[in-house]
């Protein structure tokens, strides 16, 4: 399969789309625009693209849409789904499209490097549209890193993330963990604990340091149920008690800041975090009240 043109960005098959603004076009109905069926967007934020609508509303489409003629005054979207959906939304009746001759391989091209190239793209999407690219046009990894401008670890990292079990990837994309947190679980090799350890993450609110040492911890021993001694308290966590919970976000409603319920049987404790002198002065002034 022909690589050419892949390997220089988006711009390489559609000049001066690399730089913002720089494309120009004509009117086109927006009902003569059909969606693509090569678009790998799989979901798209519904807060932003209200601000989108909101933004077009008072300014207009400020970037065409890329579309390519199918006939009879017809045309397909190419790049620019969220910005055709806004202007619909809007109330638009055209929108500012180029039109390109691109085939079907072209056009899945053009829309996998747009989506990359959107700087609020998730990372479970990023990783798919990398995936993709691989595959279906046969890049290496280098090249792919050479054109996308990324490093070929960073390319590898975030393919890595589609190893992840499907609910880790669920809370990946729905930003309810970091990317930081999903790599420090995936040093884990047992997929219910790299479950447990993204639930802990979501439910305690840790960082991605305390992800990593949980995660560290974990790998030596058993897991958040081993019982030997050799074993910290903070590892030994109990199967998801839903009282603990709600009292670990109370608390942190409470204090404004991450509050973690360890226990241990009968026992156990109440871990505040402060991240400054002024901050635990305001913590020490909830508990004691002065």
């Amino acid at each position: 399969m022909e690589k050419k043109g892949l390997g220089k960005g988006l711009g390489a098959l559609i000049p001066g789309a690399d730089r913002a603004g720089a494309l120009s076009g004509q009117e086109i109905e927006v009902n003569r625009i059909s969606l693509n069926p090569f678009q790998p967007r799989e979901s798209i934020d519904e807060d932003k693209l209200q601000e989108l609508v909101s933004s077009i509303r008072v300014h207009g489409v400020l970037q065409p849409v890329v579309v390519r003629s199918k006939g009879e005054g017809q045309f397909e979207l190419v790049a620019g789904e969220r910005r055709l959906r806004a202007a619909i939304a809007a109330g638009l009746n055209t929108i500012p499209a180029v039109v390109k001759d691109l085939n079907d391989e072209q056009s899945l091209q053009v829309a996998l490097i747009e989506n990359i190239q959107r700087e609020d793209i998730n990372p479970i999407d990023a990783a798919v549209a990398y995936k993709r690219l691989l595959d279906d046009f046969g890049l290496s990894q280098e090249e792919l890193a050479i054109g996308l401008g990324k490093s070929r670890s960073a390319i590898a990292n975030t393919i890595r993330l589609l190893n992840l079990p499907p609910e880790v990837r669920e809370n990946l994309k729905a930003g309810r963990i970091t990317e930081g947190h999903a790599r420090a679980i995936l040093s884990l090799d047992d997929t219910k604990l790299q479950i447990e350890l993204s639930r802990r993450v979501m439910s305690a609110g840790l960082s991605v340091r305390d992800t990593e040492r949980l995660a560290r911890e974990w790998s030596k021993s058993t897991g958040p149920y081993a019982s030997s001694s050799d074993v910290s308290r903070e590892t030994a966590l109990p199967e998801h008690d839903p009282n603990v919970l709600a009292i670990e976000a109370r608390l942190r409603e409470i204090y404004g800041t991450k509050v973690t319920v360890v226990r241990n049987k009968d026992r156990g404790r109440i871990e505040i975090e402060f991240y400054s002198d002024a901050d635990f002065e305001r913590i020490l002034s909830l508990l004691v009240g002065f």
